[in-house]
């Protein structure tokens, strides 16, 4: 009787173990898949094209400004198009408050969008936004 109930608890023991590797072994594939960057369609599906921006700069000089803006998810992508007149606005009030210089080169493109996406990630309630993007600019 004692050799019967050490043979089931040693089974029920392999099973625990070869369970819980299997849950640990299948759960690290599963993360790996989500974090997996999107594919381009996925990223066009989850994208708002912002038009054409004319904006006067803090130097008195102007901007004529072009972006798309990714979002996590198309839900989100559906808001960030409700709220189109909201972020031109916002894009609007940014750049007023900018001078050339701050714009001019890499970093100052970098520091505009990591700028825009902070404040428009504010207004947003479904999802955020994941990148923004400068499609066309002339500095002038």
């Amino acid at each position: 009787m004692k050799k019967s109930k050490k043979m089931v608890i040693g089974i029920i023991s392999i099973a625990i173990v070869i369970i819980a590797a299997a849950g640990v072994y299948f759960s690290g594939l599963l993360s790996n898949d989500a974090s997996a960057e999107p594919t381009i369609d996925e990223v066009l599906e989850s994208s708002v094209n912002i038009e054409q921006i004319t904006a006067n700069l803090a130097s008195n000089d102007y901007i004529r400004i072009s972006f798309t803006i990714q979002t996590d998810s198309k839900k989100s992508k559906e808001e960030l198009e409700k709220r189109d007149f909201q972020v031109k606005n916002l894009i609007i009030q940014q750049l007023a408050e900018m001078d050339s210089e701050q714009l001019k080169g890499k970093d100052g493109q970098l520091n505009l969008q990591e700028e825009l996406k902070t404040k428009i990630n504010e207004l947003m309630q479904t999802g955020k936004i994941e990148k923004v993007y400068i499609t066309e600019s002339i500095l002038q």
